[in-house]
């Protein structure tokens, strides 16, 4: 069974300022999100769902409809702010979707295998999709609670350009994540990074730390306790408008309670982002030393 790929691309980069998802960063016009996909391809994925919203729905279809749908299967689903169990209702004011958590559920119905679960805007890197695949493939029991985290070092994720939000992670001698903390405001420093907490303190990383980038691979059990903690969610925090039903805040509540384990994966790859805009063109020089040196061709189309 070919484990799937889900894409998070509906949320709205407030720092970069832009529809970042669709920046073209390659030679020939391509995206993050292509060399996601052809990564993808190459570690044995078999079918594609692009959670997107509805103001860019129609840029996805025919950017990604172009280079992949021949090739792999392709699903997209909607990431609707008002797609709420009832009787909850969204905020007038709210804008955004409501997190990570959410746009996973939202694809429930269209993934029935072991999958992958990434962002949109974070450039991964060739062997991180092959370190996921081969561990999918392990699995047989769809209706457990057994998942795995990628995770990066600390000092490969960084931007050069301000403060990022990581998830750091705490790993059990035995290679099982035991928390993730989601730590905002992460900045380099001194050859490590440091964070700025909110009573003003400071907090110091090596920068060798394990962290979240959002690449998950789950099983199909995942909805069933998605879904259960969402309604408790929305009676807290509902009627914010800016609340997020966040994926690593749900993981390690799961984990707390011994009702998830997850195996922890490790990716040797340079994080590549854009964070903000003055990211780019580190992404851009960055997509074409991987084409200098073999990894990708000038043009990714042209050898599929």
């Amino acid at each position: 069974m070919k484990p799937t790929l889900v894409i998070m691309a509906a949320g709205i980069g407030s720092r970069y300022g832009g529809c970042k998802q669709i920046d073209p960063i390659g030679p020939a016009g391509e995206i993050i999100i292509d060399y996601s996909i052809y990564d993808a391809l190459r570690a044995g994925f078999g079918k594609l769902v692009m959670i997107v919203n509805s103001t860019i729905e129609a840029d996805f279809r025919t950017h990604i409809g172009q280079r992949f749908e021949s090739q792999i299967d392709t699903h997209y689903v909607i990431q609707e702010i008002n797609a709420l169990p009832e009787p909850f209702v969204a905020p007038a004011d709210r804008t955004k979707p409501w997190g990570t958590g959410h746009a996973v559920l939202a694809c429930r119905g269209h993934v029935n295998e072991p999958f992958a679960v990434i962002n949109a805007d974070d450039f991964y890197g060739r062997t991180t999709y092959a370190v996921l695949a081969e561990h999918l493939a392990t699995l047989q029991d769809l209706n457990a609670p057994t998942y795995a985290l990628v995770a990066f070092r600390l000092g490969n994720t960084l931007s050069d350009h301000g403060t990022v939000a990581r998830g750091i992670c705490k790993v059990s001698e035995d290679g099982y994540l035991q928390t993730v903390r989601e730590c905002l405001k992460i900045e380099r420093c001194n050859g490590g990074a440091r964070m700025q907490e909110e009573n003003r303190t400071t907090t110091e990383f090596t920068g060798n730390e394990p962290t979240s980038m959002n690449f998950w691979g789950f099983m199909p059990r995942v909805f069933e306790q998605l879904q259960e903690r969402f309604v408790p969610f929305l009676e807290k925090h509902g009627k914010d408008p800016k609340s997020e039903f966040l994926l690593p805040v749900i993981i390690d509540e799961l984990i707390g309670e011994s009702r998830a384990q997850l195996t922890v994966l490790h990716s040797q790859e340079r994080w590549h982002g854009i964070t903000y805009q003055l990211d780019k063109p580190l992404v851009m020089a960055a997509v074409q030393s991987f084409i200098n040196e073999g990894t990708y061709p000038a043009n990714l189309w042209e050898e599929n």
